[in-house]
């Protein structure tokens, strides 16, 4: 006998479907550490090299990149992305539907 499956589909926010706390701040954290992984990457640094380009250690990059990344506020995060050549813009704009709380996005560009 075939059990049925409940499934749910989530919105674009794990944190938020999962009901976690300040999810909408660990998500916009988790897009910035994601960029700075592929940045990493794409640069062929090991963690000591994107440490020393942050000005953190091996093992506090190691441990971001795992997902441990609370202790970390917004602000200090897109700095290390400004240690990657990057500039980081931020842009004011009406939110499309009138009358509903605006969203912070992320939205890294191609270099």
């Amino acid at each position: 006998m075939a059990r049925k499956v409940k499934v749910k589909i989530g919105s674009a926010n794990i944190f938020a479907d999962l009901s976690l706390p300040d999810a909408d701040t660990h998500f916009l954290k988790a897009q910035i550490v994601s960029e700075i992984y592929r940045l990493t990457n794409e640069r062929k640094l090991t963690q000591a090299g994107a440490g020393k380009l942050m000005s953190i250690s091996q093992p506090e990059v190691s441990r971001m990149f795992k997902g441990n990344f609370r202790e970390y506020s917004i602000d200090r995060l897109m700095g290390f992305l400004t240690s990657f050549e990057r500039d980081v813009e931020i842009v004011v704009k009406p939110h499309k539907k009138a009358g509903k709380a605006g969203r912070i996005t992320f939205r890294p560009l191609a270099a």
